[in-house]
């Protein structure tokens, strides 16, 4: 949040460009905190200050991060934003959580979190308000007092924000916030939210655990990639305990299609940007929590040599990053920011990879596994992002069985009732491990099923939209061959359709026994496959 109403006042430009001329290259903070990117959720893109923000949704998040696996995945802190507080502060001058929202209070609130395993964060701002309209009280001139309560608390995270700051000068604010956190003896981790409107990554570090490098963000691809630019520059200046922050994550509120939250999601992890969940996880559907829990992407956020990823290349919408790797793999993304498909490509020697004969591309999205010989490339759609890890080597899912794992239910390609009979449907069913969800992987780019003897097949060689899709004896005909696209589809080699989860762009077509078929290609979670 960075002004939603309450905006900052006085704040001369002169007086930003001489502060930031005098700011010292920055050290970073070494608090023991942050040492990868901080994980997890904040309200305020889905609440704002709504009646539905309050302890019973604070704690329900809680929850299901336990029970959904966002917790296994990585996600730790659960973040309150804006308008917790009454209005005004007791006559001792504390800040007094709003008995309607939370009315057990916010150490009730952060003990529950804590029992989850979980850590929780609060907000305030560097002024004499917060952001929300009309304001809450904020901190400047209250930095001693707030923290000591937030400590009493349990408070493990805080945002600062930068609004009502009075034209008080920005290094200075922060760093009585920063002090006074210290002084408590709790490690807190420090985010500050000053909306890079002087050059914080100068000068944050030695203050804090990360900081804003732009204004907010919202769920737009405009908005979302716009930003994504602002933040890419900045990546000198990223370390363990110290990060770039391009905002919060838009991944499911549903502004963006399901391909550009993929683009959101790398690029954030790419850039080892802070991954804060901003939709409401109790209504999140498989496709969003397909993207929110995809490990391996998060493992490239999370990597411990704490390595910002930076532009290898950017010309015509289509843009390389490259970002070094602790075990000395490379992450690489090749993002089409265009609106029609297109080749995105590179070279092992601009990524920065070593000399080698052969690359082992490991797809972070469909986890298919290639080779090449040099060039770093694929066909990418538009908005879309394809996510390799790269090493030097060799590599093929070729004649692997895995399960195939859909993006818009989180089940897998399943032949009816475990049948073996030609004709038989082809759905999807919860996972479970058993031969009619074993697909086989050939050569000739079939997907065989039960040890190989039986072939997923186009009906009847048909190639129109709505081709049910089913079991047949493998016969090498161009309708049992497929082709498993970098961006995560599979396509019918005869029809060029995409194999789709009939009616899966909607819940209803999700559920255990909807059928496949063939589809115009769209884009849509339900076109997204991945191996198990």
């Amino acid at each position: 949040m960075a002004g939603a109403g309450a905006v900052a006042s006085g704040v001369a430009v002169s007086t930003q460009i001489a502060a930031v001329a005098i700011a010292p290259k920055a050290a970073a903070a070494e608090n023991g905190l942050a040492r990868t990117p901080q994980m997890g959720f904040n309200n305020w893109n889905t609440t704002g200050c709504g009646s539905q923000f309050n302890e019973a949704m604070v704690k329900g998040i809680a929850d299901l991060f336990v029970s959904e696996g966002l917790k296994a995945a990585g996600y730790t802190y659960v973040n309150l934003d804006d308008c917790w507080a009454l209005p005004s502060r007791d006559a001792a001058g504390d800040l007094v959580p709003d008995p309607a929202r939370f009315p057990n209070g916010i150490k009730a609130v952060a003990d529950y979190v804590h029992s989850k395993g979980l850590k929780f964060g609060l907000y305030s701002s560097a002024g004499t308000k917060t952001c929300a309209d009309n304001g809450f009280p904020g901190g400047l001139g209250h930095e001693k007092q707030d923290a000591d309560l937030w400590a009493s608390w349990g408070v493990d995270y805080l945002k600062y924000d930068n609004c009502n700051n009075t034209g008080a000068d920005a290094q200075t604010r922060y760093r009585t916030m920063g002090d006074a956190l210290k002084a408590t003896g709790r490690p807190i981790l420090y985010s500050i939210c000053e909306w890079g409107s002087n050059q914080p990554w100068n000068w944050a570090p030695s203050i804090g655990n990360s900081w804003r490098t732009t204004g907010d963000i919202n769920d737009t691809w405009s908005k979302m990639i716009d930003i994504a630019h602002q933040n890419q520059p900045r990546a000198q200046y990223a370390k363990p305990g110290a990060w770039n922050d391009p905002d919060m994550l838009e991944v499911g509120n549903g502004g963006m299609s399901d391909t550009e939250y993929r683009t959101h999601f790398s690029l954030w992890a790419q850039m080892a940007a802070p991954l804060l969940i901003g939709s409401d996880i109790r209504s999140a559907s498989p496709a969003t929590l397909t993207i929110l829990k995809n490990t391996d992407v998060i493992a490239v956020d999370q990597d411990p040599l704490g390595k910002q990823g930076t532009v290898v290349s950017s010309s015509g919408g289509l843009v390389v990053m490259s970002k070094q790797l602790a075990n000395g793999d490379r992450s690489v993304t090749l993002t089409n920011e265009n609106a029609s498909a297109a080749t995105v490509s590179t070279s092992a020697a601009a990524a920065g990879l070593p000399t080698a004969s052969s690359y082992r591309l490991a797809n972070l999205w469909s986890k298919a596994v290639s080779s090449t010989g040099g060039p770093i490339s694929a066909q990418v759609p538009a908005h879309g992002t394809v996510m390799y890890r790269v090493s030097a080597g060799t590599g093929s899912s070729t004649g692997t069985t895995h399960p195939l794992i859909s993006a818009s239910s989180q089940r897998c390609l399943d032949a009816e009732g475990g049948a073996t009979e030609p004709g038989t449907k082809i759905e999807i069913w919860d996972c479970h491990g058993r031969a009619n969800q074993a697909v086989t992987l050939t050569a000739a780019g079939e997907l065989r099923l039960y040890g190989g003897s039986q072939c997923v097949d186009a009906y009847d060689k048909q190639t129109d939209p709505g081709t049910a899709v089913h079991l047949w004896t493998c016969n090498g005909g161009a309708n049992q061959q497929w082709r498993l696209n970098p961006n995560g589809t599979i396509t019918g080699v005869q029809s060029g359709l995409c194999l789709d989860v009939t009616g899966g762009d909607k819940p209803a077509g999700n559920v255990n026994g909807t059928a496949l078929e063939l589809w115009t290609c769209n884009g849509g979670a339900n076109q997204q496959w991945s191996l198990g």
